[in-house]
Formats: structure tokens, sequence, C-alpha cells
């Protein structure tokens, strides 16, 4: 079945993951903010992802905010052997669903006490700690913040830590604190502006997960693309896929849906086969 989802990755120390995994995201109202027009739908697609074989669920108790963690405990719990839930914490949601950085140690800790009593668990598998912006990293330090989450995980509270938009500098200041299994970070067809952090993770047995592998709020277009999927007869969007899965062995999808259908079409992406020309093709977007 794993091989069906690109196969698996497995981190130094860390879980091992499918490669094909599911973003939670969307699973909140529009804007990832209050609940689902139709909650049963959204519990329809965790429990297909599960049954799919993923075993990478990522989502963040700022989903909603609450909204999606209280989806993936109805839907899920008690959660099966082996399905890794990789939440994230960094920031909280206004009242009218703006994003607010809160990374004060403090309320780090209370983020981690939320995701735990929302996602119904007494450790969490995989927390990343949100550095910068949506798509920015900075360079500030992550020695404080960093180092709250690694007095959780030596309490048992976290089994490991990851980093989301983090830099490179940022990445080598947190792993001289506590081990990092995953970095997520903005990279896809058209932005690889953050090549040399995936070559970091590779050369370190870490996990590098894309997001907006898709281009996110803005989705990808490209002619290039688009002729490449019609000639492979695939929709651009598993070209997408197929492609980050070619890209490194170490990256691992979290492509987000609402819709079981969607949520297929996504997982067969695993299986597209790209051919070199194609590869070419499509190396050249960002180029």
């Amino acid at each position: 079945m794993t091989a069906q989802l690109g196969g698996t990755v497995t981190p130094a120390g860390g879980p091992t993951l499918t490669r094909m995994g599911y973003g939670a995201m969307q699973l909140a109202g529009p804007h990832v903010f209050g609940p689902p027009k139709d909650r049963g739908r959204a519990v329809a697609v965790l429990r297909a992802a599960v049954e799919a074989g993923i075993t990478h669920i990522d989502t963040a108790d700022f989903y909603g905010p609450v909204v999606v963690n209280e989806i993936i405990r109805e839907a899920l719990h008690p959660y099966p052997d082996g399905l890794h839930l990789v939440t994230k914490v960094g920031a909280r949601r206004g009242a009218d669903g703006g994003w607010i950085v809160s990374r004060h140690p403090e309320d780090l800790k209370a983020q981690v006490y939320d995701n735990l009593r929302h996602l119904g668990v007494e450790t969490l598998d995989v927390v990343n700690l949100r550095l910068g912006d949506v798509d920015t990293p900075n360079e500030d330090s992550v020695a404080e913040p960093f180092g709250a989450l690694a007095e959780l995980r030596e309490r048992g509270l976290i089994r490991h830590l990851g980093l989301s938009a983090a830099s490179v500098a940022q990445l080598a200041e947190a792993r001289a604190i506590a081990p990092v299994v995953t970095v997520q970070n903005l990279y896809n067809l058209a932005n690889r502006r953050d090549e040399a952090l995936l070559r970091r993770t590779a050369a370190e047995d870490i996990v590098f997960v894309p997001y907006f592998p898709l281009g996110g709020f803005t989705p990808l277009q490209s002619e290039t693309l688009a002729k490449v999927a019609t000639r492979l007869e695939a929709s651009p969007q598993q070209v997408a896929l197929a492609w980050l899965l070619r890209r490194s062995p170490n990256i691992a999808l979290i492509p987000g849906t609402s819709s079981v259908a969607h949520l297929r079409e996504n997982i067969a992406a695993a299986v597209l086969v790209l051919p070199d020309d194609a590869v070419a093709e499509l190396d050249g977007i960002a180029g």
C-alpha cells in the first residue's frame, strides 16, 4: 500500500511517514476560519486518507482555530497504530480571522497543551515551530522559542520537533538545541528559493515538507506544466506533485483538500511516472 503513496521516508530518530501525506488545513471554513460547511464531508476525507494508507497528517490548532483538530479527533480517535499527526505552534487567530504571531515561550507551551487537549492525546508526535511570515523566513534567533519546545520534549509531551518557514541558519541553531526531524517551507515548481535548504535537510537526514506544493492561495499556472500534463494524460496538479516527489528522496507531501475525489487524484500522483524529457521541461519553469 505504501508503494502507492510514493513509499516512505524516515528521518534520523524520527517517525516513518508516507511520502504522500495529507494536509488538513482546508477542512476549516473559508480562509481557514470557522467550521466547514459540511462537517460530515470533512470527516469522510480524513477517514479516506487513513484507509488509503496515509500515515502523515498535517494540522495546527490555529486552523479554525481548534475546528480542524476537533474534526481529526472525531474522525480518527482512537488513532490507528502508525498514524502520525504533525502539528504546528507559533501563531494564534484573532476574532476577525487574522493570523497573529505568538512565539513567547509561555504561550508556546499553552499552544502545545491546546493541541494535546483538542487532539485527545497525551503526547504529540511532531511539533513544528512556525517562524517568519507565511512565505518569508527571517533570521530571528530560535533559541528561546525552540528551547521552550525542547523542554516539553524532555518532559515527554512531544516526541519530535521540527521547524516551519525556517532559514538555513535557524535550522543549524535549532539542531544545536534538540534534534530536528522535519522542516516545512514554501517550495514548489515555481518557487525554489529554498533549494539550498532542501539540499541541507537531505544531507542531514531531515524530512523536507513543501507547503503550498500547488501554489497555495495562488494556484500554479504554467503553460509548460499544462502541456506536460496533457501529454501524460494527467492533471497539472498531479504532475506538480509527482515532480516534487522525484526532486529529492527526503521530500514528503501534504496536499490538502476537502474532497474525497480530489484526495484520490492527489494520491494517484505518487505513481505517476515522469519521463526524463518531461522533468527537464518542468525543471525550466523556475529557471
